[in-house]
C-alpha cells in the first residue's frame, strides 16, 4: 500500500483493478506474476467484496438489516463465525485450485475435504454415486438401469478424443448429449443426477447442443477429483472463502502492486474515443486521475456497461444439527436438479461447519441458492430449506445476474459477470479464463507454473 497517496498520481499503471472480489484479485495476483504495475482500489474497508466471509456473527446481522441481536447463549461464541456472502466449493481438480498451486497462493490457505455430495430425488436424498461400484451399490436406481449406468460410465473413463475405438460410434461433433443418453438407454432420473450433480450442468440446454466432449471432461473431472480426496471431489478453505481474494491480492502485492482499501472511486476515466485511460478518484477533496492502460473491475463500478439477465436468490441459514439424510455430514453439496421439482434451474446447497472453522462446534451453516424464476424468490427455495431441518435463523438476498455488454477491446475495459448459483467455482473460472483472453489476447497457460519465485510447500 502506498504510504503517500500522491504517489499514484505521478505512475502509468499497466492495469487499475476496481474491486476485491474473487475474480479481480486472481486478474490482480496473475498480472503481478507477470511483472505488470498494478494498482487495486476497493470502497470497502475490507477484502473480498461480495466473496468476503463476515465475522463476527452481529455483523451478520447488522450487514442483512436485522434489527434484533443474537445472543451467545443462542449461537456459541459469535467470533467463531466466518459466514460466506457467496458461499461455494472448490473442485479439487478444478482450474481455481490450478491457479493456487501454480501461483504458489496455497502457502496462504489451508483446505479440508467436503463430506459429501448427494442429489435430490423423489424427495430423498442420495450419495451421487460416479462409479461402477458406486453405482451398483446405489440405491438411486433400479437393477437393470444400475448395469446400464455402469457400462456408461465405463465408457466415459476409457474414452479419448483422438482415438475413434473409444467413441462407440459416437461422433463426439455431431452428437448430441440427448442422443448419447438414448443411445445406453438411460432413463430421465439418471440423465438428471449425472448432468446436473456431477457434469455439474444448470439447466438442460446441454442435452440438445451438437458436440458431447465438454459432457465427457466435466464427468473425468469430477470422477479424478473425487480420487483425489475420496469423501466428495470438493474442498473449502478453512476459516471461509474471504481469504482466497486476500490470497491473491498478497500474491500481487508481493510483485509490487499498490492496494488501497476506503477509496472513494468517482469514474473511470475515458479519452476521446472511448478508451479507459485511468480513475478518477477523490485526494484530499480534489479529484484526481490515476492513470492507467486498462481498467479491471466488478459490473457496479461499470453500471453503463453491463445489463442484468437475472437474478439469484440466496439463504443463509444457521442450523443445531447436520442436514437430515447426510449421514451426519459435517459439510456437504446438495443439488436439487430442476426436474425434480418443476423448474427451469436447479437448487443448490452447500453446508459447512465447525470442521471448517466457520461456526461453534454444535453449529452448522447451510446455503441455499438458486436462480430466481418468479416473483417470490424465497418461496423458490421452499424445497431445499424443508431439506435442511430445524433453523435457527435466516438471512435472505436477491441479487441481480449482471453481465457485460462491452469486450474491452476498444475501451479497455474488462468487466467480471456477478456470481451465479451454482455452489462450486467452474464458472467463475471460466470468466476469469475469458477476461484474460479479452485482456491479454492469450490464453491463461494453467499447466505451467505461473509464480517465478514459487518455492515449493
Amino acid at each position: 500500500m502506498a504510504e503517500d497517496l500522491s504517489e499514484i498520481f505521478q505512475i502509468e499503471y499497466d492495469a487499475i483493478v476496481l474491486g476485491t472480489g474473487l475474480k479481480e484479485s486472481i486478474l490482480s495476483g496473475l498480472l503481478g506474476c507477470e511483472g505488470k504495475r498494478i494498482l487495486h482500489l476497493e470502497t470497502k474497508s475490507y477484502y473480498g467484496s461480495e466473496c468476503a466471509s463476515i465475522t463476527p456473527l452481529p455483523m451478520l446481522y447488522r450487514l442483512f438489516g436485522k434489527n434484533k441481536a443474537p445472543e451467545e447463549k443462542d449461537f456459541g461464541n459469535f467470533k467463531d463465525y466466518n459466514v460466506d456472502l457467496i458461499p461455494k466449493f472448490l473442485m479439487g481438480g478444478g482450474n481455481l485450485v490450478r491457479m493456487l498451486i501454480q501461483t504458489g497462493v496455497t502457502r496462504y490457505l489451508q483446505f479440508k475435504n467436503v463430506d459429501g455430495s448427494f442429489v435430490y430425488k423423489g424427495g430423498k436424498l442420495y450419495k451421487v454415486p460416479v462409479t461402477g461400484e458406486e453405482a451398483l451399490k446405489s440405491s438411486l436406481m433400479g437393477i437393470f438401469e444400475k448395469r446400464r449406468f455402469a457400462k456408461f460410465l465405463s465408457w466415459i473413463q476409457n474414452w479419448e478424443e483422438d482415438d475413434k475405438k473409444t467413441w462407440n460410434n459416437l461422433d463426439p461433433e455431431k452428437t448430441t448429449m440427448e442422443e448419447v443418453f438414448s443411445h445406453w438407454k438411460l432413463d430421465k432420473n439418471t440423465q438428471d443426477f449425472i448432468g446436473h450433480a456431477v457434469a455439474l450442468h444448470t439447466d438442460d440446454s446441454y442435452l440438445y447442443r451438437k458436440g458431447y466432449s465438454d459432457f465427457i471432461q466435466r464427468v473425468k473431472l469430477y470422477s479424478n477429483s473425487l480420487a483425489l480426496y475420496k469423501t466428495s471431489p470438493y474442498i473449502y478453505p478453512l476459516y471461509g472463502l474471504g481469504d482466497l481474494p486476500q490470497g491473491f491480492s498478497r500474491l500481487s502485492a508481493v510483485y509490487g502492486g499498490t492496494f488501497i482499501l476506503r477509496q472513494p472511486i468517482e469514474e473511470v476515466h475515458y479519452d476521446e474515443n472511448g478508451t479507459a485511460v485511468g480513475v478518477k478518484i477523490n485526494h484530499n477533496g480534489e479529484i484526481k486521475v490515476a492513470r492507467g492502460k486498462c481498467v479491471i473491475g466488478e459490473p457496479a463500478y461499470f453500471l453503463n456497461k453491463v445489463e442484468k439477465v437475472g437474478q439469484v436468490v440466496r439463504c443463509i441459514c444457521i442450523l443445531d444439527a447436520p442436514i437430515p439424510q447426510t449421514q451426519n455430514a459435517q459439510s456437504c453439496q446438495i443439488i436439487i436438479p430442476q426436474n425434480q421439482v418443476g423448474r427451469q434451474n436447479d437448487l443448490y446447497v452447500m453446508v459447512i461447519s465447525s470442521a471448517h472453522c466457520v461456526c461453534p462446534a454444535g453449529r452448522y451453516i447451510a446455503i441455499a441458492s438458486t436462480t430466481v424464476e418468479t416473483a417470490n424468490p424465497h418461496g423458490e427455495l421452499e424445497t431445499a430449506l424443508r431439506l435442511l431441518g430445524p433453523i435457527r435463523e435466516k438471512f435472505y438476498a436477491v441479487k441481480d445476474m449482471l453481465v457485460p455488454t462491452d469486450d474491452g477491446s476498444k475501451s479497455r475495459c474488462f468487466i467480471s459477470s456477478t456470481y451465479d448459483a451454482t455452489s462450486h467455482f467452474e464458472s467463475m473460472c471460466d470468466d476469469i479464463l475469458d477476461i484474460w483472453r479479452r485482456m491479454t489476447g492469450k490464453e491463461l497457460d494453467l499447466t505451467k507454473q505461473i509464480n517465478p519465485n514459487q518455492e515449493d510447500d
